[in-house]
């Protein structure tokens, strides 16, 4: 299996619910900003409103840190009208609640359960030129904590700033970075 590491998004066209209204949303809506894919099984699920809610909790720092949130799962849009006016966790969001129902978005991104027509859980931070820069794939029976999401992002944000400079393991912003070098090499 190839990595989508530095590959870029596939073309893509579907709708969501966004703050009342239903909206198209394609590849070219995550160029010229970074953008965070956050992929669920489904709609009215268990976990899942957790993680809508940890992501509408923390999504002011996204939009400090110049990034979007698409949440995506299989279901339609107007599916995700209804969870967002149904479900006061899910209501908190203020970002945009994408469809996926032809699959054609958790195909492309590696995430698609065939036998269940569901997503599993994947995480994917995109910069601004359109490549993915993270990615994280694991059981839908564990949620995810967006606060290490929200710092991907920042230290995904500050080595494309720092191009010679690499953030050591739970780097934070404001931390001390790494210049690699033979110097550096057996003496960490």
């Amino acid at each position: 299996m190839q990595s989508l590491i530095n590959t870029p998004v596939q073309p893509f066209k579907t709708q969501a619910f966004h703050n009342g209204k239903f909206i198209e949303v394609t590849e070219k809506d995550l160029h010229g900003k970074w953008s965070v894919l956050i992929f669920m099984p489904a709609a009215f699920t268990f976990n899942c409103p957790t993680e809508v809610e940890d992501a509408a909790d923390n999504y002011a720092e996204f939009q400090k840190a110049g990034a979007e949130v698409y949440i995506v799962t299989t279901d339609t849009h107007f599916s995700h009208k209804v969870w967002h006016e149904t479900s006061a966790a899910v209501g908190k969001a203020k970002f945009p609640l994408v469809g996926d129902p032809t699959h054609a978005l958790t195909n492309a991104f590696g995430v698609h359960i065939p036998e269940e027509g569901l997503a599993l859980r994947g995480t994917f931070i995109i910069n601004p030129e359109g490549l993915i820069k993270t990615l994280e794939v694991h059981d839908n029976a564990i949620a995810r904590d967006v606060k290490e999401t929200l710092r991907k992002l920042k230290a995904a944000q500050y080595v494309a700033a720092h191009p010679n400079e690499v953030c050591p393991a739970k780097w934070k912003e404001g931390e001390s970075t790494l210049t690699p070098s033979l110097d550096l090499v057996g003496k960490i």
